[in-house]
């Protein structure tokens, strides 16, 4: 009966062990989008460092048969506050190396090769991690005054590990379900996007980064001062694909989700295998559970992709989540949107405007900018002038470089010579998130909503000067940043009601059709109380009634002191709300004028506007 108890005690500290370790690697992959297939690495660094910091200088320590670092002889608990600091401090130069291009394949590959890279290290530097043959005889806590073989230590061993397990549980769940969260979120869906609106990848990422790692390198810890043991064999970056697995059974993005992941795939695999009877190939064991592993992932993938527990769908708006009611359309059977209440909207107040158009001087400019791609020149010597208070046009046939000027005006794109001015100041080489948040806000050419987030948290998201936007703000809590929040919620239904598009407030912006998507865009850079409102096609997609609508609101924003430059097809809007309007063809500055001026140059016409 005794064997069956340190059985369950053994189960519970593995349990949790692997619970920490898919919930820190889950708020990285589900939540802030970073594919870090290094993570073991981290956890086996904390185990590392633990183990060292518990035991006395290895040339006294033991009879000195094996080399290490760090050998302190550090009583409970400071072998695993070091672990964890370790697991931290080891994400900076992970952060450092891929740096704001911590993304997609790229970022997965190369964490995976510096994985691979450290693992070798270990196993083959003796004097630092005595190599292959790792560390043993690693002191248990408080060996000295409980036996660690006794049942009673073993069971408050793992009731330990479940409370910190636990405690991870609810420090996580504080941190992604606050705004600064919803920025994570945003960040894993569309990190271009959420650079654009003034997110801060580097400093979301290295936060996340270090909290994953800090969280892993404890888990290695509980684990190393359990097993009194630590090899490097056991910490190969497959160990890692375990992991993954494990979230994508559970859920991405879903906490609870992590949780049992771990318990089925970590867990669950490593306790069915002990009931299989032994076999003539021992290692065959193993290769038949990496196999069902890959299955797993495959079967998931496949036929469940959220996982068991899907990640859950925030419900910004305090009611129901109703199904949307079916679009009119017009004569022709095109969707119509039937704004509501936006003429009478205060756009001065809800957007917070402080000023008026005023002497139209020049806020943006740019002098000679030019972009190529890969020895092609896009944009050549461009050098316009955007005036304070007027909604500027850019028009010009495809492939004139319209968009592309845009996204370097915006940051987006770096220009590959030349400069950009705003409000005096050269900002050519600031990047894109400080621009925003200096008042420089885009919308994009294509559709560039946040598609797993809501329509309102798309909204709420762009909205800037969120005290709880931040890991410090998050970490104090819905006390410090609710009540803005609330208030930031009610803003952005204002701004939805006027547009017409209350009923999707709970929808996932993944499932609007095209022409709500981009009035969601259009919300949304409103929302981010920009200076100067750069708009890319705003209208593709929108039916001509509702664009001309949407103009004229346009114009209220410029009256109230919104600068905007738009770059847009339909010439009547151009005729309608631009200027002035300047025409790009083949990369370079064309003309520049009204529409009734442009269309007296035989150049423009035979360039553009012929048909």
């Amino acid at each position: 009966m005794s064997a069956i108890f340190f059985y369950l005690a053994t189960v519970l500290v593995y349990g949790a062990v692997d619970a920490m370790a898919c919930l820190a690697l889950n708020v990285e992959f589900g939540f802030a989008g970073l594919s870090n297939f290094g993570f073991i690495i981290f956890q086996a660094v904390g185990a590392y460092v633990a183990a060292a910091l518990s035991m006395g200088p290895w040339k006294s320590s033991n009879g000195g048969f094996q080399q290490y670092v760090f050998g302190w002889h550090l009583p409970f608990p400071f072998p695993w506050i070091g672990a964890a600091l370790a697991g931290g401090l080891l994400a900076l130069p992970f952060v450092f190396l891929v740096g704001k291009r911590l993304r997609g394949d790229f970022a997965a590959v190369g964490l995976l090769v510096s994985a691979v890279l450290l693992n070798q290290l270990v196993n083959n530097y003796v004097p630092l991690f005595n190599g292959a043959a790792g560390i043993s005889i690693v002191p248990a806590p408080f060996q000295g005054f409980w036996n660690p073989q006794s049942l009673g230590y073993q069971f408050a061993y793992g009731g330990v590990a479940a409370v910190l397990s636990i405690l991870t549980y609810f420090l996580l769940r504080r941190i992604t379900e606050s705004p600064y969260g919803r920025s994570l979120r945003a960040m894993r869906d569309n990190d271009i996007v959420a650079d654009s609106l003034g997110k801060n990848l580097r400093v979301q990422r290295t936060s996340i980064m270090v909290l994953g790692g800090m969280i892993a390198g404890l888990s290695g810890a509980i684990l190393v001062g359990f097993i009194n043991l630590w090899a490097p064999g056991a910490w190969g970056y497959a160990e890692t694909i375990v992991l993954f697995a494990a979230i994508i059974v559970g859920g991405a993005g879903n906490h609870k989700g992590a949780v049992l992941g771990a318990i089925l795939v970590p867990l669950g695999f490593e306790e069915i295998t002990r009931f299989i009877p032994p076999l003539s190939n021992p290692s065959l064991i193993p290769a038949l559970q990496w196999v069902a592993i890959g299955l797993l992932i495959i079967l998931f993938l496949w036929f469940r992709p959220n996982g068991i527990l899907p990640e859950r769908r925030r419900i910004l708006s305090g009611g129901e989540v109703l199904a949307p009611a079916p679009a009119t359309s017009n004569d022709d059977g095109e969707p119509l949107i039937n704004l509501g209440n936006l003429d009478n909207m205060d756009f001065r107040s809800l957007l917070r405007l402080k000023g008026d158009a005023g002497e139209h001087d020049v806020i943006l400019s740019t002098e000679g900018l030019s972009r190529s791609f890969h020895g092609v020149t896009v944009v050549s010597d461009v050098s316009i002038q955007i005036q304070r208070g007027r909604l500027t046009g850019l028009i010009g046939p495809n492939g004139a470089g319209k968009s592309t000027t845009l996204a370097m005006l915006a940051g987006t794109l770096a220009p590959s010579s030349g400069k950009i001015f705003y409000e005096g100041r050269d900002i050519s080489s600031m990047p894109s998130h400080q621009r925003a948040q200096a008042g420089i806000v885009r919308t994009f050419q294509l559709a560039s909503e946040f598609k797993k987030l809501t329509v309102l948290e798309n909204l709420v998201c762009a909205i800037p000067h969120q005290s709880g936007d931040s890991f410090v703000g998050a970490a104090r809590g819905r006390r410090h940043w609710g009540r803005e929040d609330q208030e930031n919620i009610e803003r952005a239904k204002e701004m939805l009601d006027g547009f017409g598009l209350s009923q999707y407030a709970d929808s996932y912006a993944g499932g609007l059709s095209g022409g709500q998507r981009r009035l969601v865009e259009i919300m949304r850079a409103l929302l981010a109380e920009p200076k100067v409102l750069l708009l890319d096609e705003p209208m593709a997609g929108v039916h001509p009634n509702l664009a001309h609508k949407i103009g004229d609101q346009l114009t209220r924003l410029v009256e109230s002191g919104m600068t905007i430059a738009m770059v847009e097809h339909e010439l009547a809007i151009m005729d309608a709300f631009c200027d002035p309007v300047i025409v790009l063809a083949e990369g370079q500055v064309l003309a520049e004028g009204t529409m009734a001026e442009l269309r007296a140059k035989a150049e423009v016409v035979e360039a553009y506007l012929v048909g």
